[in-house]
């Protein structure tokens, strides 16, 4: 008997600590991350402007701004400023390419551009010389951002990461949000 017990004492110590390892942890998952305010993606695409600017002289981002009463982004360069209207943009509307800078006269570095077009019948943009006078050369139905491609590289995932950035600033601003135009075919 004795050795009967001995074996089923044995046996429950070996299994008791074994049951606690088997009941399942219900710890509750942990909470989703808040969306980025508006306030919070602009100092993101702002930062990226200022710290990817392409400094040739040009094309450089000298200062960008947000007037949240206005919902007008300013991004002012060497020849002058352009007033972004946020809200007039189409998000389903976006394009990245590659864009040299170069003349006949000096060599720059390439730039990563990123153009987005208003929705028709507004306008996307005015653009201002140095003397603030109206630039009406340039396009009002579409907004380029401009980056340095070399410094581009170095940022892992930047175009993805830029182009949900100021999507949702887009969207947050009044602009039209990203849809799927065209069903997959199969």
């Amino acid at each position: 008997m004795r050795l009967f017990a001995r074996i089923g004492a044995a046996a429950l110590i070996a299994i008791l600590p074994a049951c606690p390892a088997q009941t399942a942890n219900h710890k509750s998952k942990p909470e989703p991350k808040p969306e980025a305010t508006a306030p919070e993606l602009f100092e993101y695409v702002r930062s990226a402007l200022l710290l990817l600017t392409p400094d040739d002289g040009i094309n450089d981002n000298v200062e960008v701004t947000y007037n949240w009463e206005k919902n007008v982004m300013t991004i002012a360069q060497p020849s002058g400023h352009c007033d972004l209207f946020l809200n007039a943009l189409n998000t389903n509307d976006m394009a990245w390419d590659i864009f040299d800078p170069s003349d006949t006269q000096q060599m720059r570095d390439k730039l990563l551009r990123l153009t987005l077009v208003s929705v028709s019948e507004t306008k996307a943009r005015i653009c201002y010389d140095k003397m603030n006078q109206v630039d009406e050369s340039a396009p009002t139905n579409r907004i380029r951002l401009l980056f340095s491609l070399s410094k581009a590289d170095q940022w892992l995932g930047f175009q993805a990461k830029m182009a949900k950035a100021i999507k949702r600033l887009i969207v947050l601003q009044g602009g039209v949000p990203p849809k799927e135009l065209f069903q997959p075919s199969h």
